[in-house]
């Protein structure tokens, strides 16, 4: 792809980051391996305080590519204050959004400039392929690629190229944030989702190209695995209330399947017909569990942990959401 236009920066990249030292160095060289030269892109990193060696690495990087890298401090620790920062920072025609736990092939940032110029589309993203580190990491890499796990995520579940509710970070044009605005600052997490929603709801376009794809890292230990999937149940509730009508339903279909199991076995108590819908029901689940644990692994030593943790995913993501009403309640 012919990129040189004079000695203009054409594609600033703007990554968040925050404790980032397990993955911030393949990430830097993922991006440095690009076949969109260099001296066209600006790379901004943008830390959170981060209290692990990610500023030490990212500084070495600086040091040896400071025409092209640069490292700026976000003392409000959250991601869209991060993007919102990079953005004002930036001089790029097009702004490429991209995470710090991922790895990029070398034709990433090419496909999704010549498909923002090609396609009419505000917002251009890929595939995400997750991969996991050690066994808890590679078992739950495949919870997060099942439809089964992630209901209708057509970007992690290799959905074919068209348009689409969102797409994983995500490359726009530089007018795409002068028409729709930045990232909503209120939210720790949903911030792509909700953007997306809002460039959709004022007429905009989001696109998959199912030939671009990223390989993401999911959580390796069963503590981080509940942490994260809580707080994104949790985060869905408190995106929905402060930003009414982004969030789609596949969404919430955990809370329902949490809120299921509390309050049929009640119902049953009253009516018998309410306790054959709940066996139904966790027959059902049983079932899935069990052919997509079978059908889903790639080895079939990984079957067992699978077929349990899916629901762990399942039940910490839908009681994530669950205590997140109980606390809206609360506090309305």
């Amino acid at each position: 792809m012919d990129n040189k236009i004079g000695n203009e920066i054409i594609v600033s990249i703007v990554v968040p980051i925050r404790n980032e030292e397990q993955y911030i160095e393949k990430c830097i060289q993922s991006i440095l391996s690009q076949d969109y030269s260099l001296e066209k892109i600006e790379v901004i990193f943008v830390d959170g305080l981060s209290q692990d060696k990610t500023q030490e690495i990212v500084n070495g990087y600086v040091e040896k590519y400071s025409n092209t890298i640069r490292l700026i401090e976000n003392p409000q620790k959250t991601v869209p204050y991060a993007m919102n920062i990079g953005i004002g920072n930036s001089i790029g025609k097009y702004i490429v959004r991209l995470d710090a736990h991922s790895e990029y092939s070398n034709d990433y940032i090419s496909k999704c400039i010549s498909t923002l110029e090609k396609i009419d589309a505000d917002n251009v993203g890929g595939l995400a392929i997750t991969k996991g580190r050690g066994i808890v990491g590679k078992v739950f890499a495949q919870v997060l690629a099942s439809k089964f796990g992630v209901g209708n995520s057509g970007f992690r579940t290799n959905a074919k190229s068209g348009y689409v509710d969102t797409v994983p970070f995500g490359a726009f044009k530089r007018e795409s944030f002068q028409k729709y605005g930045l990232y909503d600052v209120r939210l720790n997490r949903n911030q792509d989702y909700e953007l997306n929603y809002r460039i959709r709801k004022s007429g905009g376009l989001v696109y998959l190209n199912s030939d671009i794809s990223l390989t993401y890292y999911c959580r390796n230990t069963i503590e981080g695995i509940l942490k994260q999937s809580y707080e994104n149940g949790k985060w869905n509730v408190i995106t929905a209330k402060l930003c009414p009508g982004s969030m789609s339903i596949r969404h919430f279909i955990p809370f329902l399947f949490v809120l299921s199991l509390i309050i049929m076995p009640i119902l049953s108590s009253f009516l018998l017909i309410f306790g054959w819908l709940f066996a139904l029901e966790l027959g059902l689940y049983i079932l899935f569990d069990l052919v997509y644990s079978l059908k889903g692994s790639s080895k079939i030593s990984y079957a067992p942990m699978l077929f349990v943790f899916f629901p762990v995913f399942h039940l910490s993501y839908g009681i994530g959401s669950l205590i997140g009403l109980i606390r809206k309640i609360k506090t309305a």
